[in-house]
């Protein structure tokens, strides 16, 4: 079912939650919501759920108004990143909830939902749980187990709220490729809340980044992560460093920045910031430079040179550990090449700074 969302606001106290959301999301399309703690995103998704309800705005899904609709008329399934699961309920009767407690004219036949429920468990590769308790699994296969209950009842919208924040790391990646692969089986209309840049590119179709309560960017996962549209963007998908410069005919000029790498900008002259990624700077020793090395670390994979220089400009640059930074000790002066970057019109912060 596709998605249309216009205007949305929602505000607590004082406080905008939602300013102005306009979003549409494809019947079939898998989206990410991605963006940091108080940026809207799952209070959006409850809305579309109907656990809340938005102060102003429009919400139609295949043409309906869903916000004349009570949260159990919406047909959604929703999946929580605490699982929340029966205790005192086998695998299966989780499964089956759902089904059990619809209106009677659309609840299936007791058989029917035991094939229901059959039939998930084959298709979520967990037969053996069937009959174990919540307290008896992992956390991956509980929230395996908060799928099949979402999907028990053929949602026309899956909403998953921080789905994977609970597991560990390579858990998480395990049920990431398997989620992808049930989306691509099922074809139900997905939307997924998530902090985690990494998740959110490898899961969606397109990533909605959200930051205060809007929408910064809206992309396929490459174009977003190589063109960020805003600052915010560059600086939520890891572009940390930023570096005062001037724009003289497209050009980034700086102290001690060589800046030939970069694309000509159409932007006009004036004052403006580089945002880049540590991994994307290449210091080069200088003896004229304008930074100076002031720490030297080697963290296994990465060879991290914290930097200062002019304007108080405090920045890390990283290097793969086995091409060595010869010649790049403390207190060596250097020059700094950007391999890559994004330029936006205005003055940075005082001091830049990477994760």
């Amino acid at each position: 079912m596709s998605i249309s969302i216009t205007q949305m606001t929602r505000r607590f106290g004082q406080t905008e939650v939602l300013r102005g959301v306009d979003l549409t999301v494809g019947k079939g399309e898998l989206v990410a919501l991605l963006g940091p703690s108080g940026s809207g995103k799952t209070t959006l998704l409850r809305i579309i759920s109907g656990l809340d309800w938005p102060d102003s705005g429009q919400l139609r899904v295949a043409g309906e108004d869903w916000l004349s609709k009570r949260a159990e008329q919406r047909r959604t399934g929703f999946v929580f990143q605490h699982y929340a699961l029966f205790p005192h309920m086998k695998v299966r009767d989780n499964i089956a909830f759902g089904l059990t407690v619809l209106p009677r004219e659309q609840r299936p036949s007791a058989a029917q939902i035991r094939t229901k429920v059959e039939e998930l468990l084959q298709f979520l590769q967990i037969p053996q749980l069937a009959d174990r308790y919540p307290s008896e699994l992992s956390g991956g296969q509980r929230q395996r187990v908060a799928l099949g209950r979402a999907l028990a009842i053929d949602p026309e919208v899956l909403l998953l709220d921080e789905p994977f924040g609970a597991l560990d790391a390579q858990v998480r990646r395990d049920l990431r490729r398997w989620l992808r692969e049930v989306h691509e089986a099922t074809g139900t209309t997905t939307i997924f809340v998530t902090h985690d840049q990494e998740e959110a590119f490898e899961l969606a179709d397109r990533v909605v980044v959200m930051g205060a309560g809007q929408i910064e960017q809206i992309g396929r996962p490459e174009e977003i992560y190589d063109n960020p549209a805003t600052p915010f963007t560059a600086s939520f998908l890891g572009l940390t460093v930023e570096i005062r410069v001037t724009l003289q005919a497209g050009r980034a000029v700086a102290p001690g920045i060589d800046a030939s790498a970069l694309a000509l900008r159409d932007l006009p002259d004036g004052p403006a910031t580089l945002f880049l990624r540590p991994s994307d700077i290449a210091p080069v020793a200088d003896p004229e430079g304008a930074f100076i090395v002031t720490e030297s670390l080697s963290t296994g994979a990465l060879h991290r040179l914290r930097l200062e220089g002019p304007g108080n400009c405090i920045i890390e640059a990283e290097l793969p550990r086995r091409a060595g930074a010869p010649g790049l000790a403390a207190g060596t002066k250097v020059r700094l090449r950007p391999e890559t970057g994004q330029i936006f019109p205005g003055a940075a912060r005082l001091t830049s700074r990477a994760a």
